[in-house]
């Protein structure tokens, strides 16, 4: 017996669900149903009564649950109790992001971990997407957040935001009567003949390796639009670098809404939205699944859970 087997117990205990208790623990399901099978053979009895639509206690899970949140209990004070007492030397969480949500959703994230964990470091390092999960595969990132899904032999990936992409142009007359035409018609950017005027226009795209790219790319060819056909003038890195360049007429470009908000907002530039569906995407936490997290990283990844809860799955 051990306490990954207990805490997977009480979490299906409570939840009443299976998956629901992965969701929870950040597990998958097959590892929280291996843990209570464990502990049901160890101990020698069925701990719950299944049936297709929940799971309850059985009458021995019912004492077993007593016993099992004491422990969790315990736990829980011997961690509070060295976390108190460790050294400025102890474990910095290294955490590796990509530009959407490093700039736009870490902060909120940030800030309620060091509210309900003072005594944790962490350092952030800001990069696209694909070297996110390469720092996440070679254990140089204890967590990671990518915009887009990359490998999934090693990594775990919990979407937590639905993010959109829209595309952007210069706040210019051109512009604004195309956008007075597709909202007469009450269209949105769908069809291939309403797609054309994308592939005269120049565009800028988020450099290589980049999530939001990924995805752009993707939505382009789903819309009918074929990648070579395109009019690139630039790869950019920087978002603040892309949006200035779209307000001064250098070409379009399709980015996260979230980095774009303030600037619709202030009408520098012109935001036109893609399919309801397909230009949603979603933003994910990522780890390592062949790695034992550390119990701040844990931590963290519930923290996300709750600053986000509407959006967890």
């Amino acid at each position: 017996m051990n306490l990954k087997q207990i805490e997977a117990f009480t979490a299906v205990a409570e939840e009443g669900s299976f998956s629901k208790a992965a969701k929870q623990l950040f597990l998958t399901q097959p590892t929280v149903s291996a843990h209570v099978s464990s502990l049901e053979q160890e101990l020698g009895v069925c701990l719950f009564v299944r049936n297709t639509k929940e799971v309850s206690l059985s009458e021995d899970g019912k004492k077993l649950h007593g016993y099992a949140k004491q422990m969790i209990v315990l736990q829980r004070e011997i961690e509070t109790v060295f976390n108190r007492t460790r050294k400025e030397t102890s474990h910095c969480m290294h955490i590796a992001a990509s530009s959407v949500p490093s700039q736009y959703l870490l902060p909120q994230i940030l800030a309620k971990f060091s509210e309900l964990y003072p005594g944790e470091r962490f350092k952030i390092a800001e990069t696209d997407s694909t070297k996110v999960v390469e720092q996440v595969i070679n254990g140089n990132a204890d967590i990671g957040f990518t915009g887009t899904v990359l490998e999934k032999k090693y990594c775990r990936y919990i979407p937590f935001y639905q993010d959109e992409l829209v595309i952007i142009t210069p706040n210019s007359d051109k512009f604004r009567r195309l956008r007075e035409k597709l909202l007469s018609e009450k269209k949105q950017i769908k069809t291939e003949s309403e797609n054309m005027w994308i592939q005269e226009e120049p565009l800028i795209l988020r450099e290589e390796g980049s999530g939001t790219r990924k995805e752009a790319e993707r939505l382009l060819k789903k819309m009918g639009i074929q990648i070579d056909a395109l009019r690139i003038v630039a790869s950019i890195e920087n978002q603040e670098t892309i949006k200035r360049s779209v307000s001064r007429g250098v070409g379009i470009s399709i980015i996260s809404r979230l980095a774009a908000e303030d600037e619709i907002s202030a009408g520098s530039i012109l935001c036109f939205p893609l399919d309801a569906e397909e230009g949603k995407r979603d933003i994910n936490v990522v780890y390592n699944k062949n790695f034992q997290l550390s119990a701040p990283a844990e931590n963290f990844l519930r923290v996300v859970s709750k600053v986000y809860p509407k959006e967890i799955p």
